[in-house]
């Protein structure tokens, strides 16, 4: 069984995905993942997104292109991997056969390029296996 964790800041009332930041602007909000195993990270690796993407188990509600920034660990790397991404993908709760969370595409920059690369590393050729992942 696989074993990862996903974690959020606290959403307004209102349910939006954005936090105020000082001044009243709205900045994305930050989402941390935790991926322990190999199995974690080929079933949450979401391979057919344009730049590479993850599906985040979370009960965080969110909208399709709401911008999100994870912050993630992957198997026993010590490194935090910074990433800004947006919200492509969403699998509401009582979906059969699927973890409700929402997938994120990679932004297309230096810090997406660079956590796309290192999934593909790490998962090898599981990234184009036909085996079942949290999305398709």
């Amino acid at each position: 069984m696989s074993e990862f964790s996903a974690a959020a800041l606290p959403r307004h009332a209102s349910g939006a995905a954005s936090i105020a930041a000082p001044g009243g602007a709205a900045r994305p909000s930050v989402m941390t993942l935790a991926i322990r195993d190999q199995a974690g990270l080929a079933s949450t690796y979401m391979p057919f997104v344009q730049g590479g993407g993850i599906f985040v188990p979370t009960t965080r509600l969110a909208n399709l292109g709401d911008d999100l920034y994870l912050i993630m660990t992957l198997l026993e790397d010590p490194t935090k991997y910074a990433v800004p991404g947006k919200v492509v993908w969403i699998t509401p709760a009582g979906t059969t056969g699927r973890p409700q969370g929402l997938g994120i595409q990679f932004a297309r920059n230096e810090a997406g390029e660079q956590v796309k690369a290192k999934f593909e590393t790490l998962i090898g050729s599981a990234a184009v296996s036909s085996r079942q992942t949290h999305t398709l």
